[in-house]
């Protein structure tokens, strides 16, 4: 561990994908400096915001100080506990889970687009903007039948067009049918999206952790030293 401790502690790299509230804490420094200027109109509030961003920031820091995250992308079980960690932090600093930000996203970038084809299009790409595939197929069985009830209605199906939405609504839970997707199953697709996502971010913080110490072994100081397993790294060492 000793080669890992002093790459580690030099690795700024690393250290910057450890935390996911890091992002949050440089509108915290920049405000801390200017501290000693005149109080203006606003500032107040101003205050308060920066300060919830720092206190957000802190409790994501605390936790993943006393919590022992293993590199290993490949173990079920350190994905899950993973997805948990996070699942804590997001709690602790009231942020969106990964499924409620992609709702967010979608009642956000859909609610001005008029027609069911482009609503589906922005979708698909929301979709794989965050990094999600679609194993059961849904995608293609809501194109279908989106196609179907077009045929039927002979002409583009618009959002405002409540007949065809109903049509079009029915023709998914047909396909749901199909699919074997139910809506008492929806928390369980929830989680899987979690870990899924857990699963992606663990593989970017090993990938992380082994560019950094690639780069350092590159460095004359470290040539003789034999590189670690990252499973064995353990972050809090380094925070």
């Amino acid at each position: 561990m000793a080669y890992a401790s002093r790459f580690l502690s030099r690795s700024k790299q690393l250290q910057g994908s450890l935390v996911i509230l890091q992002q949050n804490a440089i509108p915290v420094r920049s405000f801390a400096k200017e501290a000693a200027r005149p109080t203006f109109k606003g500032d107040e509030m101003l205050k308060g915001v920066f300060t919830e961003i720092k206190n957000k920031f802190q409790a994501a820091v605390d936790i993943l100080r006393k919590e022992k995250i293993t590199l290993d992308p490949e173990d079920p079980a350190a994905v899950k506990h993973y997805a948990n960690v996070m699942k804590t932090i997001r709690q602790k600093a009231d942020m969106f889970s990964e499924s409620q930000r992609i709702r967010y996203d979608i009642e956000n970038e859909t609610k001005e687009i008029p027609d069911a084809r482009s609503y589906l299009l922005k979708l698909k790409d929301i979709r794989t903007r965050r990094g999600l595939t679609d194993e059961l197929g849904a995608e293609a069985m809501m194109f279908e039948a989106l196609e179907k009830v077009e045929k039927d209605i002979k002409k583009p199906l618009l959002r405002s067009d409540k007949k065809g939405m109903d049509l079009l609504v029915a023709e998914f839970e047909k396909g749901n049918k199909k699919l074997g997707i139910k809506k008492e199953d929806l928390p369980k697709y929830e989680e899987n999206v979690e870990l899924s996502i857990a699963k992606a971010q663990l593989d970017e913080l090993k990938s992380d952790a082994l560019e950094a110490m690639e780069s350092q072994k590159k460095k004359e100081e470290f040539k003789d030293e034999e590189m670690p397993d990252v499973k064995s790294l353990d972050i809090r060492n380094f925070m």
